[in-house]
């Protein structure tokens, strides 16, 4: 069985320009579709599928394929269906047959890898399609010719009901469907046979203008963070971080006579004070050779090896001196030279303003820049995630 998820994501967007390459909580949001669909276990390839040269550039760094999308099927009255069928056309062309399509949204931010197996496992039960869907309890009405109101799912002139006695009805998300692409091909439409509902717990917003992005903001460090929470913050009880871009916003400042300084954040350097006193093990890592370091290491009396060149190398040999493994630490890193540690370590966080290929690989990118609470924030993470 080859299953292949497949996001399009069009260049045209009126309500928010740019809007499948904005970044939301440091992501841009195609890349949050990528990142589901790659981490999910039931899909074997993720393809983008898009007229935009913008968004082949993200859809590439992020590590998915691309699909290019003819013009013709790029407007705004061209179906998804369209653009599915071609995408299934060329990757067939290419190689082996398509047995099922992933249809992801990038609209729908918060999409998860576990969203996306429950989706697709419920082929298992007989459908020919499947969709995500959430339990929704309004009172829908009509509006007839004369103005009046009716009852749509509810009958207003009998005792208004409860809604935890109604029948239980249910909501497209909009975020995921899972077809065979059999009786796709043969209908054209997404639910093309026996639908099976698959109810989920994520939210549902779906960002079509500037409010629902306004929204989507206010949701998205909280999204991630819970998502983290249940994926991987428990057990890890030491943690490394670069300095320059981490501990600071990444400038210096150098007087006359060539002395070096740096700015580093209180709230910062409160948040891993907290750390440190519920009894977790903090390392600074650095390429820097300024002293610096070392004096803001022995203010917050933790642990530092700074004039690092090959991070990999010395903190390999960090972790074998105190009896830990790549699986016990989370690292925290902004730059080129932090990535292969951020792959290796078992969680990877790295500030807003961090470099693309750090931005690429880490688990969460924290909402503040380098220097201005993105550690205090990391450091809230692993406090609440700890039993008192």
């Amino acid at each position: 069985m080859r299953t292949v998820a497949i996001i399009p994501a069009r260049g045209g967007s009126k309500g928010i320009p740019g809007k499948n390459i904005k970044p939301l909580g440091g992501i841009p949001l195609v890349a949050r579709s990528i990142r589901a669909a790659i981490a999910a276990s039931s899909v074997d390839e993720v393809y983008v599928s898009t007229d935009d040269a913008r968004i082949v550039e993200t859809a590439r760094l992020w590590g998915a394929g691309v699909v290019d999308r003819p013009a013709e099927i790029s407007g705004d009255q061209a179906s998804s269906e369209s653009a599915l069928l071609h995408a299934i056309d060329v990757l067939e062309r290419d190689g082996a047959p398509v047995d099922v399509v992933v249809f992801l949204q990038c609209t729908s931010p918060f999409t998860s890898a576990e969203d996306i197996d429950a989706v697709t496992a419920a082929l298992a039960e007989g459908g020919d399609c499947a969709f995500s869907v959430k339990e929704d309890h309004g009172f829908l009405w009509r509006i007839d010719g004369d103005g009046a109101g009716a009852g749509i799912n509810h009958d207003e002139t009998a005792p208004r009901q409860r809604r935890q006695d109604m029948e239980p009805q249910f909501r497209e998300t909009g975020a995921i469907y899972v077809m065979k692409v059999a009786p796709f091909r043969e209908r054209g439409v997404r639910f093309c046979g026996r639908a099976v509902p698959v109810a989920l717990e994520t939210p549902s917003l779906e960002i079509d203008d500037p409010s629902d992005w306004h929204v989507a903001e206010a949701m998205a460090h909280k999204m991630d963070a819970r998502l983290l929470a249940r994926t991987g913050l428990s057990g890890i009880r030491t943690i490394v971080t670069d300095f320059d871009g981490v501990h600071t916003d990444d400038k210096v400042l150098v007087d006359q006579d060539g002395r070096e300084a740096v700015m580093c954040s209180r709230r910062d350097g409160m948040g891993l004070e907290l750390l440190r006193k519920a009894g977790f093990r903090i390392l600074i890592l650095s390429k820097e050779t300024n002293q610096v370091v070392a004096r803001r290491a022995e203010k917050l009396k933790l642990e530092v090896i700074h004039g690092v060149e090959k991070k990999m190398d010395v903190l390999a040999g960090w972790l074998a001196q105190n009896d830990l493994t790549w699986d016990e630490i989370a690292f925290v890193g902004n730059d080129i030279n932090d990535v292969d540690c951020m792959k290796a370590a078992r969680l990877a966080f790295c500030p807003a303003d961090s470099h693309p290929s750090a931005l690429t690989v880490a688990d969460m990118v924290l909402p503040q820049d380098g220097g201005n609470g993105a550690l205090r924030t990391m450091a809230e993470l692993f406090l609440s995630s700890t039993p008192r």
